[in-house]
């Protein structure tokens, strides 16, 4: 929940003012997330199916409310 939308507002428009992104830049941040992310352990996976059942009951929950709302 947005708690303050003018300053989200604000946000949004400096960072547009600022120009485009940089892909090349963005893959580097993915590809360091992705190297910390093993470091730490959390990748890769013991068990590739571990909490699917879970994304699964959220997905169904946010898929069933009304686009309207």
């Amino acid at each position: 929940m947005i708690k303050n939308p003018g300053l989200l507002e604000k946000f949004e428009r400096t960072l547009a003012a600022k120009g485009k992104a940089e892909p090349s830049r963005n893959f580097q941040l993915i590809d360091a997330l992705y190297e910390e992310a093993v470091l730490l352990g959390a990748f890769p996976l013991k068990d590739k199916l571990e909490g699917l059942e879970t994304d699964i009951k959220v997905a169904r929950v946010v898929n069933s409310v009304p686009k309207s709302s």
